[in-house]
């Protein structure tokens, strides 16, 4: 424990040393802050892991959870059920018609949420605690708090008002919000693919993934005030845009349902994608360049992997920041992989690759499958800058040129933000 502990604050030292390394003005860092936000991390974490009735109310909000998604089930299976055997048949048991439904569920029952006033109210009731706790204004407070439960192109639509006239250490830190953490249909996906058909194993990562949802909230708001500090004036007002989700109950459930297809069919083409342009790299990497130099010899001799891959390089790579966090020695590489694939590529690809590695028993420790899942809890790559800045920038045209300055400062915060949280739970788990 007391290891655990010592290693969780020398990530977390090394975290805060990069950030501000990065930072734009090192002096008007407001270290009260930064202090009061890891030290909101630590409680929630050792609240949900140490304390018995809280660790309990946890596991029933995952169960209750875990129970909305089994839903998905029954429309899956009307669709999809063989008409003949009344059993899904083999080739279709797959990829597409078991986590692309449950995003598109999970995006319908947010806009029925929505609708009924239900997620303003429990956005606002976080945003009021991270306002009156770190001193914030209050339209980061609510895209903070919004990022809890929504997307990164969503949770702005919260704010919208405020978009024209924020600062930009606000805008960094909405943008660092979105980098930091997810939305709840694309949780649910997670889910499914750490758990499989175990409804035990769903329940539990159900439980770390809601933590990584909330103690990146905070993280983010650490990161990006190191990063961009507060050197204005800023709003501190606190009332949350009436965007219309639709006009009646009925017209909110079309638009959610729609609303999921899209971002269910963009995951599904961007997983296909990604995964042969990584063949393609790896035959290139493996098949000729490691062949023919002798590389994979040497690597296959010496390491994890059969040869020169995408894998090997990322996994290397990253792997010294995954041992700063505590990951247990024989699974930095495999830790730094992932990493790696999630900044990269995209956190979907990277969660399927940690589905996969966790079944295969690749994993010397459960603590490091674990920690893997908070790391990975975070819209944090390359191609969410892209998407922020088209997002964002449709609701405030004005702001674009900021936006894109802001970037790759926005990633950076996402991904040490992710790494805060994981460095933290790490160190209680």
């Amino acid at each position: 424990m007391i290891e655990s502990i010592l290693r969780g604050l020398l990530g977390l030292a090394v975290l805060v040393g990069i950030a501000w390394l990065f930072s734009k003005d090192r002096k008007a860092i407001n270290w009260p802050l930064v202090g009061k936000g890891i030290l909101f991390q630590i409680a929630f974490a050792v609240l949900v892991l140490k304390v018995g009735w809280i660790e309990k109310g946890f596991d029933l909000l995952s169960k209750s959870f875990v129970k909305v998604i089994s839903f998905t089930q029954f429309g899956s299976a009307f669709l999809f059920d063989s008409f003949v055997t009344g059993q899904t048949e083999v080739a279709l048991v797959n990829f597409a018609f078991n986590i692309l439904p449950t995003i598109i569920f999970f995006a319908a029952l947010s806009s029925i949420l929505y609708y009924l006033g239900i997620l303003q109210r429990v956005v606002y009731a976080f945003a009021w605690v991270m306002k009156r706790l770190m001193n914030l204004s209050g339209a980061e407070s609510l895209a903070a708090a919004g990022n809890i439960f929504m997307g990164q192109t969503e949770s702005p639509l919260l704010v919208r008002p405020y978009l024209d006239k924020m600062t930009q250490s606000e805008i960094m830190c909405l943008m660092t919000g979105g980098m930091a953490t997810i939305a709840g249909g694309v949780l649910a996906a997670y889910i499914n693919f750490l758990g499989g058909d175990s409804e035990v194993e769903q329940i539990l990562f159900a439980k770390h993934l809601l933590t990584a949802s909330v103690m990146s909230a905070p993280a983010a708001i650490v990161a990006a005030k190191i990063l961009v500090p507060e050197r204005e004036h800023f709003d501190t007002s606190m009332s949350i845009s009436s965007h219309n989700v639709g006009s009646n109950f009925l017209e909110a459930i079309a638009n959610g349902t729609t609303d999921g297809l899209k971002l269910a069919v963009n995951v599904g083409a961007m997983l296909l994608v990604f995964t042969a342009l990584i063949y393609l790299g790896n035959y290139i990497l493996e098949d000729i360049i490691g062949r023919f130099s002798g590389l994979n010899s040497v690597i296959a001799e010496n390491t994890i992997y059969s040869g020169l891959s995408f894998q090997f390089i990322i996994g290397y790579a990253f792997a010294p920041i995954a041992y700063l966090m505590g990951i247990d020695s024989a699974d930095i590489v495999l830790v730094g992989q992932l990493l790696g694939e999630k900044t990269i590529l995209n956190e979907f690809y990277a969660y399927v690759t940690l589905g996969e590695l966790k079944e295969s028993g690749a994993f010397a420790s459960q603590k490091s499958i674990i920690m893997s899942s908070y790391i990975l809890c975070g819209f944090s790559n390359f191609a969410s800058i892209g998407i922020q800045i088209g997002g964002i920038g449709a609701l405030a045209p004005n702001r674009k040129g900021l936006l894109s300055k802001l970037g790759m400062y926005a990633l950076l915060g996402g991904t040490i933000a992710c790494l805060f949280t994981a460095s933290i739970v790490g160190m209680f788990y």
